[in-house]
């Protein structure tokens, strides 16, 4: 949808740059231009026209571009986002500064006084100061990149996009959260080491447990072998976690991508399920004893 929504501006904006070259010339914007009479022409309206939609132009070209690769590491991922980012706000400088020297204004005056501004905005802009920098570090010391999926603030997800600014954080659901960069602290990166997904299946007091755990070695290679890639190596039986009001519960631990913690753990429940019922073992579930008195 994000690819065909680029192709159709690319489109749009093609048309009008050429229905403002063609407007532009018959003006005579070309002519006056060369004498540099250094006053303002209605006819300069086209050509301001005509310039940004040709920066607009070739800001979705270059987007168009980037949204055709298909990097696989997740470092590359953050680069094509960065350098989206940055095509962005380059073509708005660029707009701005071309729009003020086709109306004549002196460019340098402006940027010498911004000096003075930049120093009062400066001080309401800490925040947007301090995003950008933190953002800056955030891509030199490789703390996540796009595809990651770390936990900050107590929010789980993928990392989707990472800009100058912020941060985009996609949770499993489809939520997403945007974070200021200056407040991505205490980050958990879960992509950087494989995750266990942890299930405690609970089996009655009457069974024999020792018979039972000499069955477990071949049930747990089943499991993996049914769920490769899933799981990346045999899942492992811990032991006894809790002695229970009804049930002994044992303990399983299966190593999967961060990505396939929670389907890991639902595969590994599903199949313990199945492989105890067929050894014998059910599931124990809390039961009424019901005392009628008679009269």
């Amino acid at each position: 949808m994000k690819k065909s929504g680029t192709v159709v501006r690319l489109a749009v904006f093609a048309v009008l740059t050429a229905v403002f070259a063609v407007l532009a010339g018959s003006s005579g914007l070309w002519s006056s231009l060369d004498a540099a009479s250094g006053h303002f022409r209605w006819s300069n309206i086209a050509g301001i026209c005509l310039m940004i939609c040709a920066v607009l132009l070739a800001e979705n070209v270059i987007a168009l571009i980037l949204s055709l690769l298909r990097p696989k590491g997740n470092r590359a991922r953050t680069a094509v986002t960065i350098t989206a980012n940055l095509v962005r706000y380059a073509a708005a400088v660029v707009i701005i500064c071309g729009v003020l020297a086709m109306l004549n204004v002196d460019i340098g005056a402006i940027l010498a006084g911004l000096g003075i501004i930049a120093l009062i905005i400066g001080f309401g802009a800490e925040s947007l100061v301090a995003d950008i920098v933190t953002g800056v570090f955030i891509l030199l010391d490789n703390q996540y990149n796009v595809g990651d999926i770390i936990e900050v603030g107590g929010f789980r997800g993928t990392v989707s996009r990472i800009g100058v600014r912020t941060t985009c954080i996609t949770d499993p659901g489809g939520n997403v959260k945007i974070v200021n960069n200056s407040e991505m602290k205490n980050i958990l990166n879960r992509s950087d080491n494989a995750s266990r997904a942890v299930t405690d299946f609970p089996i009655p007091y009457g069974t024999d447990l020792a018979a039972l755990e000499r069955e477990l070695p071949a049930l747990l290679q089943r499991i993996y072998e049914n769920n490769q890639p899933m799981m990346r190596a045999v899942p492992v039986y811990l032991g006894v976690q809790e002695l229970g009001g009804s049930a002994v519960v044992l303990r399983f631990v299966a190593e999967v991508g961060e990505s396939d913690i929670y389907a890991g753990m639902r595969r590994l429940n599903h199949d313990l399920f199945l492989g105890m019922r067929a050894l014998g073992v059910e599931c124990p579930f809390q039961q009424v004893d019901v005392h009628a008195d008679r009269a």
